[in-house]
């Protein structure tokens, strides 16, 4: 599909560019095509991409779908023990890489395509894989070891077509700045767009201030987005709270078109905000197992404070308040033929669907705060309402069997005074039910971003881990006398 639509288009045309280099559409088709055979006279089956944005990480995606091999994205920043994990469980014959790498039973002589090393092995008993599998995705959970899921080449195309036609936006150039291992990025940010006729315009991590990742240098950013001038972004909510901040200090974004936020639950507050300083973003749900984005708001079907309408090709029902969606399913995970093959997928989302189809999301179910007067609590959702303050950086809420809601927070500007934050968190608390206000709260005495053990491959806090390193602060915020109450 992707392959054909690209030879009916203007072939003159750019598809791919990284700032310095530019491919049209038929030198990327010859590039690719040249690259597939060379994978397909190499006998590789199943092909890890441990590479950082850039035109060969196009190329070898793409070089992968056309010669029907598995393609693994790996995160860059994935340790070494990760790393070998997936190699394992995915059964890899060659891992590509801008440099050598160190994993197990992998020969260290390698073969340079493109540029880049293509390192391999014998693989005697290769891990099942559903039938069809054209790329295995990870998903960043809670634990060193994710689930590999299992997805089609022609179900991510079907994807991308129908984001495309649901945007209803053409000729557009789209900036990659999440991971191309990250699916939302690869289906919507690589396929959507060079199906609709756009272009996209990758460059390293770094470049865009990333430390691993982490926003390190978030002026690097800004300033990466008005040198490229795109019309189209992917963000998560922790970026979209930067841009606002940026724009509300004086910085004059490029003139975009569309910008999609997803990732967790975004406050309606801050989407009102951004929308007020003109910048055109829209708030979407998915999951890897969903082959990625489920719902979606467009300028033709917008609802602000929900998570959009459900997508044509996709349905979501509502079973004891979790989410369940049916179309476009994954084929199952790597090594679980339990999984595979199963007409319907419970998200473990909290929710809603109302009668037009707009999503409306809570949090994760097992997430869940019960306060000890009987009341559930989704924490992503206080947390949502408390980033939507351009002061604070980070939020965690805590509350579970205990009387009322607490926070640890980690702010932009240290200099602020407790009195000052107090006073922001009052502002907050009068959009709250006084069973989900925060009562109490602490500074973080280190930003979580700064501390790997804590959070996820996505940066999302590991809850269990924060709770444990931090419970002597946790139970500060908590006396005797409240407790007994």
């Amino acid at each position: 599909m992707l392959f054909e639509a690209l030879q009916q288009q203007d072939t003159t045309a750019l598809a791919v560019c990284d700032g310095q280099h530019r491919l049209t559409r038929q030198m990327l088709l010859t590039e690719v095509a040249a690259l597939a055979a060379q994978l397909q006279q190499l006998g590789i089956a199943r092909l890890g991409l441990h590479v950082d944005n850039s035109l060969e990480w196009l190329l070898f995606d793409l070089a992968a779908m056309q010669a029907r091999v598995v393609c693994v994205p790996l995160p860059t920043f994935f340790t070494p023990q990760q790393l070998a994990y997936v190699a394992e469980h995915c059964g890899l014959d060659a891992v590509v890489s801008s440099s050598a790498m160190s994993i197990p039973n992998f020969t260290v002589e390698a073969t340079t395509l493109v540029g880049l090393l293509l390192q391999c092995r014998t693989v005697t008993n290769a891990v099942a894989l559903p039938p069809q599998t054209g790329k295995v995705t990870f998903t960043s959970g809670s634990t060193g070891t994710p689930k590999g899921v299992c997805l089609s080449w022609p179900q991510q195309l079907q994807q991308a077509k129908v984001l495309a036609q649901a945007v209803g936006l053409t000729h557009t150039k789209h900036l990659c700045v999440l991971p191309l291992s990250t699916l939302l990025e690869n289906i919507a940010g690589v396929y959507a767009p060079l199906l609709a006729g756009g272009s996209v315009e990758v460059c390293p991590l770094a470049a865009l201030g990333f430390s691993g990742s982490r926003l390190a240098q978030p002026q690097q950013f800004l300033q990466k987005l008005s040198l490229s001038k795109p019309d189209t972004l992917i963000l998560i909510p922790q970026l979209l709270q930067l841009l606002v901040g940026a724009v509300m200090q004086g910085w004059q974004p490029p003139a975009l078109r569309y910008i999609a936020v997803g990732g967790s639950r975004v406050a309606p507050a801050l989407l009102l905000q951004a929308r007020k300083l003109g910048l055109p973003v829209y708030e979407g749900y998915g999951l890897s197992e969903c082959t990625s984005v489920v719902s979606l708001n467009t300028p033709t079907h917008d609802q602000l404070g929900t998570a959009g309408k459900v997508l044509p090709h996709a349905k979501v029902t509502e079973v004891n308040g979790e989410l369940v969606v049916s179309g476009n399913l994954m084929l199952g995970y790597v090594g679980d033929p339990a999984s595979w093959h199963q007409s319907q997928f419970a998200t473990g989302d909290v929710g809603t669907v109302d009668a037009e189809g707009f999503v409306r999301i809570s949090g994760r179910s097992k997430n869940l705060l019960i306060s000890s007067y009987g009341r559930n609590i989704s924490p992503e959702w206080v947390e949502s309402e408390l980033l939507a303050l351009p002061a604070l950086a980070e939020a965690i809420v805590f509350g579970d069997a205990k009387p009322y809601c607490t926070a640890l927070l980690s702010l932009r500007d240290p200099r602020l005074t407790d009195e000052q934050v107090s006073a922001m968190l009052a502002q907050v608390n009068q959009r709250l039910p006084d069973y989900a206000q925060i009562k109490r709260w602490q500074r973080l005495p280190a930003p979580l971003n700064q501390q790997a053990q804590l959070l996820t491959d996505n940066g999302k806090p590991k809850r269990a881990a924060v709770a444990q390193h931090y419970a002597g602060l946790i139970d500060s915020l908590y006396p005797a006398a409240d407790i007994s109450v």
